[in-house]
Parts: C-alpha cells; sequence; structure tokens
C-alpha cells in the first residue's frame, strides 16, 4: 500500500485512548462475569442428581410436616372420644372399670415378676439394654410409629375407595 492507500483506510478507524480501553476491560469483565454467572446456571440446570436430591429432601421435609400434623390430629381425636366416653359412661360402669384396670396391673405385674425369676440372666441383660436404648430414643421410635401408623391409615383408606 501507497501512503495515500494507508492513509484512507485509517479514514473512520477511530484512534484508541485510554478512557476507552478501560471501558473495552471493563465490558470484557463484566461479559466474563455473566458468561460465568450463565455457564453455573445451566450446570445446575444439567445436575440432575442434585436436582433429585433436592426434591427428595423437599418430599421428606413435607411427609414429616404431614405426619406430624396427622399425629397431632389423631391425638386431638384420641382426648376428644376419651372425654365424651368419660361423660356419657355411668359412674358404677366407671368404678367397676377402675377395678378391673387395677386388678389387671396387679395380674399383670405378678406375671411379669414370675417371667423375670424364670428367665436366664443373659436374656434379662439383653432385655435390659434394648429397654434403655428404647428409652435414650424415645422421639424416633414414638416418630416412626406415628408414621408407620399414618401409612397404615392411607393404605387402609386407599383400599375402601
Amino acid at each position: 500500500m501507497t501512503m495515500k492507500e494507508e492513509s484512507r483506510a485509517d479514514i473512520g478507524t477511530p484512534v484508541p485512548d485510554a478512557s476507552s480501553t478501560d471501558e473495552l476491560r471493563e465490558q470484557a469483565e463484566r461479559t466474563r462475569d455473566e458468561l460465568g454467572r450463565t455457564a453455573e446456571a445451566l450446570g445446575a440446570k444439567a445436575d440432575v442428581k442434585a436436582q433429585a436430591k433436592e426434591k427428595s429432601a423437599a418430599a421428606r421435609k413435607q411427609a414429616s410436616e404431614k405426619a406430624s400434623l396427622v399425629a397431632d390430629q389423631i391425638r386431638e381425636k384420641a382426648e376428644q372420644a376419651t372425654e365424651l366416653v368419660k361423660d356419657r359412661t355411668p359412674d358404677p360402669v366407671l368404678e367397676k372399670t377402675a377395678q378391673a384396670a387395677a386388678q389387671v396391673r396387679e395380674t399383670a405385674s405378678k406375671a411379669g415378676q414370675y417371667t423375670a425369676d424364670k428367665t436366664p440372666d443373659p436374656v434379662l441383660e439383653k432385655a435390659g439394654r434394648a429397654t434403655s436404648i428404647a428409652r435414650a430414643n424415645r422421639k424416633p421410635l414414638l416418630a416412626g410409629g406415628v408414621l408407620l401408623a399414618v401409612v397404615l391409615l392411607v393404605r387402609r383408606a386407599r383400599g375402601r375407595r
């Protein structure tokens, strides 16, 4: 190219100055940041395993909350039914029931003592350990029992439909 052609080729091409260079760098940095965020978002959407874990955790939490709600409702209904039965049961029947309950407790106590006397010591030790473990983990055992009851009630209700 000749000198005239070179000068014509540069016509309209802005000469970069310091401020436009800084602006370009900032714009490039912003673009990199946006691309990084976009790539992370796409990676998160593509991570099926993580999504499945999140959904299963949410489902567990929801099931736990529902089980707790149902357990509370069952407990409340049982208390209402107990009060209703007590209110409608005549006093002589309540007295006889209390006497029968006391007799059953006494008989059960005697049977328990007889069983303890006849049971070998190693079996008693294992039973004692199992009892202490159950007492130490009372809440999880109760929660598991309530959950089992809820599952059985739901299955029973669905079976009737």
